[in-house]
């Protein structure tokens, strides 16, 4: 898509909370001037490990993780990769008001859109779309944590591997195989020899 055709950041989210959660018209519309502008730079923390998360965003443009520090060798394991024209938020603490455990870092400069929690709430109880929105934000977190959950559980490191290349195309372009090698759990050398093995094939 050129960048003259691309839609405005307002007009992209109403696509995008149409497909994701059937909202209507209306439904929009109710949340008019609640969805504010917010840009991050690159490895700008969207929201920092024992805060309480308030806000959900919907990245317009960049890519980001969400990691945890090992308290004991202070190493950086990386659970998640979200990628742009997608919800993103600490559910949990979203949904508890309770500290987030994990850090949500912007890993390229991205520009969201984003909603509090309270203006949430209060379009909760005006709409069932809005209702519908929260179930499925719920939904798709918690199909990630469990696809997640046994993907190391049931997969190899190369089958895990090409999970990913799969989910995001184009990713190695866009993040470190440092970071790659967290996320996959596994360390560097095995993942410069999966490397090296799918492209001998």
């Amino acid at each position: 898509m050129s960048l003259a055709s691309t839609p405005a950041p307002q007009a992209l989210l109403a696509q995008h909370l149409r497909a994701f959660a059937d909202l209507s018209a209306a439904d929009i519309a109710l949340a008019a001037g609640a969805w504010t502008p917010r840009h991050l730079a690159r490895n700008e923390l969207f929201n920092f490990r024992n805060s309480v998360c308030r806000h959900v965003g919907f990245i317009v443009r960049g890519l980001f993780r969400v990691y945890y520090v090992d308290p004991t060798t202070a190493a950086e394991h990386d659970i998640f990769f979200v990628p742009e024209h997608t919800f993103l938020t600490s559910l949990k603490s979203l949904l508890t008001q309770e500290a987030c455990p994990y850090y949500i870092a912007a890993l390229e400069d991205a520009e969201l859109l984003v909603i509090s929690v309270e203006h949430l709430h209060h379009l909760y109880a005006q709409s069932h779309g809005w209702e519908r929105f929260g179930r499925r934000l719920a939904e798709q977190y918690l199909v990630a944590q469990q696809a997640k959950a046994e993907s190391l559980l049931f997969q190899s490191a190369e089958q895990r591997y090409l999970g990913l290349l799969a989910q995001f195309p184009g990713i190695t372009n866009r993040i470190s195989l440092g970071h790659i090698a967290s996320y996959l759990g596994i360390k560097g050398p095995s993942l410069s020899r999966i490397r090296a093995q799918l492209g001998a094939k």
